[in-house]
């Protein structure tokens, strides 16, 4: 699970990150001067082989081509998942890939999207992505689809739980070195669910034959032209703030209240 370009290892120290956009000073002719999006950890200069660095669309502003590593992780998912048209979908987590996920799936002709999490400010953002918020008791059940990307062991329990008939529930959550108890008995045989994995390090295999890690990325990237997304950018600090910032954003509780309770992604600055 290492990131591209890291140096060291957790818990420490170790140089990591992978959302990163920038200008490039030298290189080839197609790429001097142009804006790219790579995966390298924080640091304001670096220097990259030309094939790591992807140039931003037309349409897709620096400030929100951060979110493309993002945005691949969802669209790898909706791949997994093979969403048709007319889907009742759930995705339980509203971070920046549920977000992302909930918007995607939202624009499929017919499908009625609900972003589940337990944090109340969350139906803004819910409202501002076109789909419906519940708090995890308000969740509506018998759905055909459940994403759940909220890394928590109760979060995993409440997708089998809304789960429909023969429904797949697809795990985008990362739980590391940690034993999460997983509730198999209830309705999980009797409705034939499909409990599934989806990690953006392998293209998803619906796509596989015909999509490379380096054509998915241009199509993530692409993606990002719709603005609706800068919504999920909802806080904002300098580089050199970064270690304050990181300590205070891993002290707050998810649902408390104060400066970082309802961030989603937080954009660094290299002033």
């Amino acid at each position: 699970m290492r990131a591209p370009f890291q140096e060291g290892d957790f818990p420490g120290p170790v140089k990591y990150g992978y959302c990163m956009v920038g200008r490039v000073l030298h290189g080839p002719d197609e790429l001097q001067g142009r804006e790219v999006f790579c995966l390298h950890p924080h640091q304001d200069r670096f220097a990259i082989p030309a094939d790591a660095a992807h140039l931003l669309p037309q349409g897709v502003p620096a400030a929100r081509a951060i979110l493309a590593a993002n945005m691949e992780t969802a669209l790898n998912a909706l791949w997994d998942a093979g969403i048709l048209p007319g889907d009742r979908v759930s995705v339980i987590g509203a971070g920046s890939v549920g977000c992302m996920i909930a918007r995607l799936a939202g624009r499929i002709p017919g499908c009625e999207v609900e972003l589940v999490d337990i944090n109340p400010t969350r139906a803004a953002v819910a409202e501002a992505l076109g789909v419906r918020f519940a708090l995890p008791e308000q969740a509506r059940g018998e759905v055909d689809v459940v994403f759940h990307a909220s890394g928590s062991a109760a979060g995993l329990s409440l997708a089998l739980g809304l789960a429909g008939f023969e429904a797949t529930v697809l795990e985008l959550s990362w739980y590391g070195d940690r034993q999460v108890s997983v509730p198999l008995g209830a309705s999980f045989h009797s409705h034939r669910l499909t409990l599934k994995s989806s990690q953006v390090g392998s293209v998803a295999t619906a796509r596989r034959a015909r999509r490379s890690l380096s054509s998915r990325l241009e199509l993530a990237l692409s993606l990002l032209t719709d603005a609706t997304l800068d919504t999920l950018i909802n806080s904002e600090g300098s580089f050199q703030e970064l270690p304050r910032t990181i300590q205070r954003l891993a002290n707050t509780a998810p649902a408390a209240s104060g400066e970082f309770d309802s961030v989603i992604m937080h954009r660094v600055r290299y002033d």
